[in-house]
């Protein structure tokens, strides 16, 4: 019994070593090519001070977790990537709830990103199927719906997908605060290593709700998301 309790968890840590694989800031999936907000936040001087920084990543987060958090729920419950009419309605939910332009089309980038990493590190999944569906039914390949459909398949859970996903968020951010000089390296790091101490409570907040409850609580952000695009010169793509 030891020696098969032993076995599970040495399968548990390796698949979470592969998960830490997967969201390392050296795979190519896109990510890192936009701020989500943040330089046209600076730019503008709707942020001016590293308290500012504090206040704009926990509102971040919080509209990550209410936002993103329930349709990943939705979409790593049994039966969710059977791709019918309930994952139609997932998908064209969360597309109706994006409402800046610059984050819908890179969305859709890291989104088709995502699905050709996957597949190629995944092909007993079969994610092409998952791909031909969304293809099929022209549905738009959103990257936090692919992140939860393609990962589960893969046979990871929902618990640590949520988890990695808030862990995504705040490491772009700060890494993008870093690459403007907002902050230095060691201030940045040290932010987030203080901030995953409110993951937590934004799990047990909305870690149980599902695609229906989702809802978008930092309309300033949203309003700073639209600004990116009248930067006259941007380090960023959105």
């Amino acid at each position: 019994m030891r020696e098969a309790g032993a076995s599970r968890y040495d399968r548990l840590m390796t698949q979470f070593a592969r998960l830490l694989h997967l969201v390392d800031s050296a795979i190519p999936t896109g990510s890192f090519a936009y701020s989500y907000g943040l330089e046209s936040s600076i730019t503008f001087g709707l942020l001016k001070t590293p308290f500012g920084l504090r206040n704009y990543l926990y509102s971040y987060l919080q509209q990550v977790a209410s936002m993103e958090l329930p349709f990943i729920n939705s979409c790593g419950k049994p039966g969710s990537s059977d791709l019918g009419p309930e994952l139609r309605d997932i998908v064209e939910a969360y597309d109706a709830m994006l409402l800046v332009p610059t984050i819908h089309r890179a969305s859709l980038v890291q989104g088709k990103n995502w699905l050709k990493l996957l597949e190629s590190f995944y092909p007993a999944a079969q994610l092409r199927n998952l791909g031909g569906w969304f293809s099929d039914k022209q549905l738009p390949l959103h990257f936090t719906l692919v992140f939860a459909l393609g990962l589960t398949r893969a046979g990871f859970s929902v618990p640590n997908l949520q988890t990695m996903f808030l862990h995504m968020a705040l490491r772009d951010q700060l890494s993008a605060a870093i690459r403007l000089g907002f902050v230095g390296p060691m201030a940045g790091h040290q932010l987030q290593h203080d901030f995953y101490s409110i993951f937590e409570e934004l799990l047990a907040r909305y870690s149980a709700k599902e695609y229906l409850e989702a809802s978008r609580s930092a309309f300033l952000l949203d309003t700073a998301q639209v600004f990116h695009e009248d930067i006259y010169s941007k380090l960023f793509q959105n």
